[in-house]
């Protein structure tokens, strides 16, 4: 049997195989922010197709200016935590544990129900322009404010809320979104954080706010709660963005967030084995392997193809599927058993990528086949 299938432990959580839901983008949440019921088929469906963990879409954590895409989901107050509760049960119904991902936009920031201005390190604007995919946006970004004490402040609170939410809707645990150009992410760019107090500038300093989120986190998640990180040099409308430091500084990047405590590492790139850091010779992914003991996710264009000899060259990792996961929510027990996995049809994210249409996608295909 491939290896992909052995027990792993992520602190004193036990999953049943290497085999992860990448986080995804649905924007198929209520306007209030609360998760739907039909989210709740949606992720049922990845747990009885045999994963042993899935990582929710990005989830926004205040109502200040967090949200970043109409109909995200939220765990920003008491009905929307009651909202996630039902679906976290039905995932573990099927011995599949689930992680909560914490998202705030920063300056990708789409649509916001409780503000028009987004917040950034600097106030600058994302490249390129948004993403119709998750809803069009008129005039391209808004313009974003450069965050001052009392944002921060704002910023943390609602990381720590959402903690705390997420633990009693019964999540094992919380990701924190540090990848893709979001504001966790913005603070290590040299592009979104020109600042020159304690904030930017060199790399410990734009680290920081970083380490103190998850310090924080985990002092408000307690030992039997996993707090874990989601990190990519790239962001969703630039990816040849590289960090200044090259590899070099992504290992001192690695050591700084284990020593904060985070409970595992997830790298995402455009490909898991692409060697984009500069002055370099080694992906995200195998960088992490190398300098730290630390559990690690790896997401990048991760198929059935390559799954085992991944496997093999990563013994103490886990395994992210997006878009094979999309197109075969049973992508574990396909694998498993050696049955067609088919090929993600982009038409079922068309005109935009919510769980109506992929459902109405699916109907069709139904009718077509019969």
């Amino acid at each position: 049997m491939s290896q992909v299938y052995d027990d792993y432990s992520i602190g004193k959580h036990s999953l049943k195989n290497r085999l992860v839901v990448a986080p995804m983008t649905r924007t198929s949440a209520e306007a209030d922010g609360s998760a739907s019921e039909l989210m709740g088929d949606y992720y049922e469906r990845f747990a009885e197709g045999g994963f042993g963990l899935i990582i929710t879409e990005g989830t926004y954590t205040d109502k200040e200016a967090s949200q970043g895409y109409e109909n995200q989901p939220g765990i920003s107050d008491a009905p929307q935590t009651d909202a996630w509760k039902k679906i976290v049960s039905r995932v573990h119904e099927h011995d599949c544990k689930m992680i909560l991902q914490l998202m705030h936009a920063g300056a990708q920031f789409q649509y916001n129900r409780f503000t028009d201005t987004p917040v950034s390190p600097s106030g600058v604007k994302p490249k390129g322009e948004p993403l119709g995919l998750y809803g069009e946006v008129e005039g391209g970004w808004p313009e974003p404010e450069e965050m001052n004490e009392h944002h921060f402040d704002i910023v943390m609170n609602g990381f720590i809320g959402a903690v705390n939410r997420a633990k009693e809707a019964g999540f094992d645990g919380v990701e924190l979104h540090a990848a893709n150009g979001y504001l966790l992410n913005e603070f290590l760019s040299d592009y979104f954080n020109r600042r020159e107090d304690k904030w930017g500038g060199s790399l410990n300093k734009r680290l920081l706010f970083i380490e103190d989120v998850i310090k924080a986190a985990k002092s408000a998640a307690g030992d039997d709660f996993i707090v874990g990180i989601r990190i990519s040099q790239i962001t969703v409308t630039d990816p040849d963005y590289q960090w200044p430091e090259g590899e070099e500084g992504f290992e001192h990047i690695v050591s700084k967030l284990v020593a904060a405590g985070i409970d595992y590492i997830h790298t995402t790139d455009t490909a898991y084995d692409r060697k984009h850091l500069k002055d370099g010779d080694h992906s995200l992914a195998e960088t992490v392997q190398h300098v730290s003991d630390v559990p690690l996710i790896i997401n990048g264009g991760i198929d059935e193809d390559n799954l085992d000899d991944l496997a093999e060259q990563f013994p103490e990792a886990l395994f992210a599927i997006g878009k094979k996961a999309l197109a075969n929510p049973d992508f574990a027990k396909r694998f498993k058993s050696g049955d067609e996995i088919a090929d993600l049809d982009f038409a079922m994210l068309q005109p935009k990528a919510t769980l109506e249409n992929e459902w109405q996608w699916r109907k069709l295909q139904q009718q077509a086949d019969s």
